[in-house]
């Protein structure tokens, strides 16, 4: 089985971030090709670059499909363009906040999401709220972190994110927290450590989920919403 780990943004670092944490969930003889979107802007810290993302992550997509690609993850917790990845491609496709954010929900009645900047507060609350998790997210959180800083080394962001998460169990008491950023996916183990909570990368659950529903034999339903695009 091959599964495709698509980062959306440019930044080169993060996509090998990515991919280790996706090669350490995946089961042996599954093999995780990364790929990173040509053109994006470096990090996906809003409304614009989430747009600006799209051509080169549907780029990927569309080579993958003709490659034979079993199934997709997109790395960006803002999940962009899925329903248009979905179109392209027969396997399954998720974004790793709505794995994330699912496999949260059958771990814990509850639970916070701590992510990068607080502008990306509002765009993973209305995720969230389509994925109809509203009455078990306590809260989502602001570390008030660019992106970038999680690839730089000597960086304070992995404290900065360890101290959000104590805020989020005594403030919001919740019983699991979810990493709002695909950059933190290396951190997901010492987290939990630190903690005392699962703490739950979008990454690792995403690649383990495509791996369940392609070895099921699933693939995208290609009736109605779905369907592949139209000639035009």
């Amino acid at each position: 089985m091959k599964i495709l780990v698509v980062n959306p943004n440019s930044t080169a670092s993060m996509t090998a971030k990515i991919v280790e944490a996706a090669e350490a969930a995946a089961s042996p003889g599954v093999t995780i090709l990364g790929a990173t979107a040509e053109g994006a802007p470096a990090s996906i810290e809003g409304h614009f670059d989430e747009a600006m993302s799209l051509p080169g992550l549907l780029a990927r997509v569309a080579a993958a499909e003709e490659q034979g690609i079993d199934g997709i993850v997109v790395a960006c917790f803002d999940d962009p363009g899925i329903g248009a990845c979905r179109e392209l491609a027969t396997g399954p496709v998720l974004g790793i906040c709505e794995a994330a954010v699912k496999a949260a929900s059958m771990l814990a009645t509850s639970f916070s999401v701590v992510t990068t900047l607080p502008r990306s507060v509002p765009v993973i609350e209305h995720l969230i709220h389509g994925y109809g998790l509203s009455h078990q997210c306590r809260r989502v959180r602001s570390a008030a972190i660019p992106v970038l800083a999680l690839e730089e080394e000597g960086s304070d962001a992995r404290q900065k994110i360890r101290a959000e998460i104590l805020r989020a169990i005594e403030e919001d008491l919740c019983e699991a927290v979810v990493l709002g950023c695909a950059g933190m996916a290396d951190l997901t183990a010492w987290l939990s450590e630190e903690t005392g909570i699962p703490v739950i990368d979008g990454v690792s659950v995403a690649t383990r989920m495509i791996e369940a529903l392609a070895g099921c034999g699933l693939k995208t339903s290609k009736i109605n919403a779905y369907a592949r695009p139209n000639p035009k």
